[in-house]
């Protein structure tokens, strides 16, 4: 690709743009947007309170989420104070973050990255990137020279490596390599030893082997065998390896979870200690603190409650004895351990109270009951900070994360602050009406079926009956009268969701990985209507939906999944209407929504594009696309066989050899089109070529470096248009995206510059294409005038399809955008916005169509008419305008999806953005020119009216007096 010398925006690309460039005004902030700030669901290794600075008392909440979010909040409200995204998607989970005693930098690891992170302001203090995964990081509390280093450890290739790492300046202080099969599992230290536990054997027989090395050289000083070969037959058997005490602890479990084993780090024996009968899950708790005692307590969850037992270490034997138990309660319950110098306390929160125990006898220190009224918390897991007030008093503040996946605080039994959390990780969304009435809807569909006297009788009569909320009605009017002339809301009241007159009040049904449902009321600034459990996930996995589609004739949304599963709700209660776990049916790749006798509904594609056969009511009208496994696509159409309706193929398509599809854009199902044809300067018209059966393929080649885009008939599968772009990069992400007449792709590739000297650039581009039915205007092309055309005839055939006629245009971006979306209109008048997420500035951006115009004349200024058509030059360089952020100075995170929606008024269009926060505004790309704005003084007006029909009322008796006297005292 050539283009002419980058230079900045011209003056009259500027006037040109409309004033919609200005996305959000001062007023609308909080008014028409939402946003939910996420981190993700709090991990349990790696959530704890921090002092961020040495003198000061209070400490920040620290978390490393599912999501690989790490953030700080603040416990006093629960605001988030700093956040940093360490991975570009999202996460199942994993990550490690620790923080050094009486410093003020955290240090944390995800994937291959160690970093270090400033606590009190969450800047990168260092970031080192190594081969392999890191397994396990660690503070090293003492050293040498009185600071505190970092140890890591990794798993390469046949390798397992463990590094110490400066703890302020970042470099590497020493690393040991021990070439061996095994798998490591965590990195410990004590004041004298740095000691390593992996698994050693083969898969479902391994044992635990303890390398023990010097902490100032990183030389193997010992080498420790634990136990049999079965005794552990996956890392997940071992429960907890400690670190920066004196006697630093490594346990396991048998399968059966039927016997505890515990080793101090060190030595070559271990102890084992009965678990009860019916245990199911095995936690355990210690502090992290070289001055604590060397105290831990065994969290042993069982299919009727918890239980919980406490050991000491003796330093001398270094003998493992059992201290005391605390007794078994109904339901869940959660521990967390915190310390004071030497002292160890362990806070247990149930469904009903917070009990504070020290770690050296059964006697309880504190206990809270939860307050009447609030929520049972349900809690999984949490951290806690015990303060002794006095010698006999103590308080406590406990933050849990509980089972419906939120984030609580309670202190002394109080509830504090809720987050949100299970919001995050959003993986599927769908827009959804308010669903009417259920009696006026059964009721106008007997009228709908009846005869024409009998529908009317009963429309009367209806209207009748009515009447009877007229009072109600006329005794509202003077609050929604006052509450309109103010500008506020109204003071009633009402439960639930309601419709309003603008459409701005909807529903979106929101799918997270976690396998929870939530629905989302957006004319209430995305307040969160009803939530559910709909998939029980298992640890480690997620929920991988395949579609979301919302029925809103009936008010119902289905959800269907990767393994077969699917679950359909009612989208404004979120009551299950059907459901059907994982396993009773085949797994699918996709899912597509179509039309048939028997209504919409989303058809399931099995693995490599397959299609099963189908009842003859719910055979799909259109044709179906698929996508198989061997980067083909396929069109199929079904026709009846006997009594079902089976697919039968009609056309496929490959891209060239060696290419890979990378993205397939399809029409949006709401695209109106107001104009079929566009009016030029000189008034003539090129018309738009309006094909709904049309998808744009995106297809690269990696060798190669060819980015490659097709133009495919889906009745016919015949290629409309091709283009290819050379030097793009397959490793950054490629998305198209298809509206009316026009289509457009986003890539980063290499770029010329015409200038004296050529040079070969490389940046973000866009591609925008529009489709005309002929270069030429007032020409329909070859169909002409004709009302009706065949997708399936020959492209050289007069009467077949006609080739649309392409303009192309490419841009230089300042950066990245993806999640592209374009914007709707009820009616399609307002001008198009291309929507997109912006992933280093973290905002989303509403380009206006005008700046993006393919038509726009290059190396020439435009003629008069191309003027007041509102072209202007053509300038490569696209600068990301902050004032074009929807967002203005939000901070939204991982954003993967953004949904718009058409309102009542055809200026405004309804955005939904999800992905790890949420995000919701309205736009207006045409400006707001179908209703009063938030300015307009309607008490001046009302003011106005009044003094002048009270001029009109006082003034006319004496203009009629004056009239009478003219006519008496007229001159004859």
């Amino acid at each position: 690709m050539h283009l002419p010398p980058l230079q900045a925006l011209s003056l009259s690309v500027l006037l040109a743009l409309p004033a919609t460039v200005r996305a959000v005004f001062q007023d609308e902030v909080g008014d028409i947007d939402y946003h939910h700030e996420l981190l993700g669901v709090p991990q349990r290794e790696t959530t704890f309170f921090h002092r961020p600075r040495i003198e000061d008392k209070a400490s920040l909440l620290y978390t490393l989420s599912d999501l690989g979010v790490l953030g700080a909040v603040n416990p006093s409200s629960g605001a988030i104070i700093w956040r940093q995204l360490l991975t570009g998607n999202v996460t199942d989970g994993g990550g490690f973050l620790r923080a050094a005693e009486d410093q003020t930098w955290l240090a944390g690891a995800h994937g291959s990255v160690v970093s270090s992170w400033d606590a009190l302001t969450g800047r990168n203090v260092w970031s080192l990137d190594f081969e392999g995964v890191v397994k396990d990081l660690e503070v090293m509390e003492i050293t040498e020279r009185g600071g505190k280093d970092v140890l890591t450890l990794h798993q390469e290739q046949g390798a397992t490596v463990a590094r110490r790492i400066h703890g302020t300046e970042g470099h590497v202080v020493w690393e040991h390599r021990d070439v061996n099969k095994d798998i490591p599992l965590q990195v410990s230290t004590s004041l004298e030893k740095v000691f390593v536990v992996a698994l050693h054997g083969s898969l479902l027989s391994y044992s635990l082997k303890i390398t023990v090395l010097d902490t100032l050289t990183g030389k193997k000083l010992d080498e420790i065998p634990l136990g049999t070969k079965n005794e552990a037959q996956k890392p997940e058997d071992v429960m907890f390896v400690g670190a920066n005490s004196v006697a630093p602890i490594v346990a396991w479990t048998d399968n059966a979870k039927t016997k505890l084993s515990v080793n101090v780090l060190g030595l070559k024996g271990k102890q084992d200690f009965p678990l009860s009968a019916d245990t199911i899950d095995v936690e355990i708790h210690a502090p992290h603190t070289v001055q604590s005692q060397p105290h831990f307590l065994v969290h042993s969850r069982t299919k009727s409650g918890s239980r919980a037992d406490v050991f000491h270490v003796d330093l001398k034997s270094s003998v493992i004895t059992k201290a005391y138990e605390l007794p078994l309660l109904e339901g869940g319950s959660a521990f967390s351990t915190s310390s004071s110098a030497a002292n160890v306390y362990f806070t247990r929160v149930t469904d009903d109270e917070v009990i504070v125990t020290s770690s050296t006898s059964h006697g309880i220190l504190g206990r809270w009951p939860l307050k009447a009224g609030v929520e049972k918390p349900g809690a999984t897991h949490g951290v806690s900070e015990v303060i002794k007030k006095s010698a006999d008093s103590y308080a406590v503040r406990t933050v849990v994360v509980t089972d419906a996946d939120d984030w609580t605080q309670i202190v002394n039994g109080e509830h504090a602050w809720t987050r949100l959390e299970g919001l995050s990780g959003a993986v599927a969304a769908t827009w959804a009406e308010v669903p009417e009435s259920e009696d006026l809807a059964r009721t106008l569909e007997a009228e709908a079926h009846s005869n024409p006297l009998s529908a009317y009788i009963h429309r009367v009569t209806r209207h009748i009956n009515d009447l009877q909320y007229l009072p109600a009605y006329l005794q509202s009017i003077p609050g929604r009268l006052l509450s309109s002339i103010a500008g506020s809301e109204s003071a009633e009241s009402t439960d639930g969701v309601t419709r309003d007159g603008f459409g701005f009040s909807k529903l979106v049904v929101l799918a997270t990985k976690r396998g929870r449902l939530y629905g989302l009321d957006t004319g209430n600034h995305g307040k969160i209507v009803w939530s559910k459990k709909a998939n029980s996930m298992p640890s480690g996995k997620h929920w991988d939906v395949k579609a979301i589609h919302a029925d809103n004739a009936k008010g119902f949304v289905t959800v269907r999944g990767s393994e077969g599963d699917f679950i359909i709700v009612k989208s404004d209660t979120g009551n299950t209407v059907e459901t059907m776990p994982s396993g009773l049916f085949p797994p699918i790749d996709s899912a597509v929504a179509v039309d048939s006798d028997a209504g919409p509904w989303l058809l399931p594609i099995e693995r490599d594009g397959k299609l099963a056969d189908l009842q003859i009511g719910w055979a799909p009208r259109q044709t179906v696309v698929t996508r198989t496994s061997e980067n083909e696509i396929q069109g199929f159409d079904f026709v009846k066989n006997g009594d079902v309706a089976s697919p039968v193929q009609i056309w496929s398509f490959s891209p060239s050899a060696g290419q890979r599809i990378v993205d397939i854009a399809t029409r949006p199902q709401h695209d109106p089109i107001a104009s079929i044809g566009r009016v030029l300067g000189d008034r003539t018209v090129k018309y738009k070529y309006l094909n709904p059966n049309t998808i744009v393929v995106a297809a690269i080649d990696n060798k190669a470096s060819v980015l490659s885009t097709y133009l495919l008939d889906t009745v016919s599968g015949q290629v409309l248009a091709s283009a290819s772009y050379e030097g793009v990069d397959h490793n950054k992400d490629i998305a198209c995206t298809l509206s009316e007449n026009w289509f457009l792709c986003t890539y980063y590739g290499q770029y010329q510059l015409r200038d004296s000297q050529p040079q070969n650039l490389k940046g973000y581009q866009v591609v925008v294409s529009d489709l005309y039915e002929s270069e030429l205007a007032n020409d329909r092309g070859p169909l002409g005038d004709a009302a009706n055309f065949s997708s399936l005839g020959p492209i050289d055939v007069p009467t077949g399809p006609a080739l649309p006629s392409i303009v192309s245009k490419t841009f230089i971006l300042s950066g990245p955008i993806t999640s592209l979306s374009v914007t709707q209109t009820r009616q399609g008048i307002a001008i198009r916005q291309l929507l997109a997420y912006m992933p280093e500035s973290h905002s989303i951006i509403g380009i206006p169509r005008t700046l993006l115009e393919p038509r726009r004349p290059a190396g020439r200024d435009p003629t008069a008419a191309e003027l007041e058509e509102g072209l202007s030059r053509y300038a490569p360089a696209i600068e990301l305008d902050t004032r074009m952020t929807l967002t203005h100075s939000r901070d939204v995170l991982g954003i993967r999806e953004i949904l718009v929606a058409p309102a009542v008024l055809e200026s405004t269009c309804l955005v939904f953005a999800s992905g790890v926060d949420v995000f919701g505004t309205r736009v207006a790309p045409s400006l707001a020119f179908d209703v009063l704005g938030k300015g307009f003084n309607k008490v001046t007006l009302i003011a106005t009216v009044a003094a002048l029909f009270a001029g009109v009322v006082g003034l006319g008796p004496l203009v009629r007096k004056k009239q009478i006297n003219l006519r008496w005292f007229a001159p004859t």
